[in-house]
C-alpha cells in the first residue's frame, strides 16, 4: 500500500492540504477494495456508510486513510471535479497483468451514474487537464474503458513498436521509455 501511495505522490504530488472529501464517498461506494484489513465489491456501498459519511472514520481501515482521489491531488482540476458534484471519481489505477503498457499504472476517469459530466463539459474541462502529461489516461463510462491519452497515433506506434515519423520521435520514444516495462511479451 505504501508504494502505491508513493507512486501516486510521485506521479500526482501529494495531498493537497487545502482540499477535502467533505460530504464526498463516491469511493466508498465505487471502487473495489481488497486489502488485508478490509474488503468489498465494486459498486457497493461500503458497510461502514452511514448518512453522513464513514461510520468508523476515527479507525477507518488503513486503505481508507491512505487512498486519496486525483481531486484531492491535482491543483489543476477545478473545486466542481470533486466526484460528488462532477460526477466523476478520478483514480490511478495499477494493473497486475495489464493487456497492453497503458494500463499497467494509469489514470482512470470514472463516469458515475447519473452523471452529466459529459453533457455539461465538465468531463471535457477534467480531460483537458489530465492528458497533458506522460501518463496514460483512460475514461470509463461503466460499459466501456476508452484510453484517451496518448492520441490514438501516438499509441498506435508505442504499441505496435514501428518506426515513428520524425515529428512523433521523441513523444513515441518518451512512452515507450516510461511505459515499456508494461509491454506484453507475447
Amino acid at each position: 500500500m505504501d508504494d502505491a501511495a508513493d507512486l501516486e505522490t510521485n506521479l500526482l504530488g501529494p495531498v493537497l492540504s487545502h482540499r477535502s472529501c467533505g460530504d464526498c464517498t463516491a469511493c466508498c461506494t465505487v471502487l473495489p477494495v481488497n486489502s488485508p484489513d478490509f474488503a468489498k465489491p465494486a459498486g457497493i456501498p461500503c458497510t461502514h456508510l452511514i448518512a453522513n459519511g464513514c461510520g468508523i472514520h476515527a479507525v477507518r481501515p488503513h486503505i481508507c486513510r491512505t487512498w486519496f482521489c486525483v481531486w484531492r491531488r491535482e491543483e489543476d482540476l477545478p473545486d466542481a471535479a470533486r466526484p460528488d458534484r462532477s460526477g466523476l471519481l478520478i483514480s490511478v489505477n495499477f494493473v497486475a497483468e495489464p493487456q497492453n503498457c497503458f494500463e499497467g499504472v494509469a489514470i482512470n476517469v470514472r463516469l458515475l451514474p447519473g452523471s452529466d459530466a459529459i453533457a455539461n463539459g465538465m468531463a471535457a474541462r477534467v480531460l483537458d487537464v489530465l492528458c497533458d502529461r506522460l501518463i496514460p489516461v483512460w475514461f470509463s463510462d461503466g460499459d466501456k474503458k476508452m484510453l484517451m491519452h496518448p492520441e490514438p497515433d501516438i499509441a498506435g506506434l508505442v504499441l505496435s513498436g514501428a518506426l515513428a515519423p520524425a515529428a512523433l520521435r521523441d513523444e513515441v520514444a518518451a512512452w515507450r521509455e516510461q511505459y515499456g516495462m508494461f509491454a506484453s511479451d507475447g
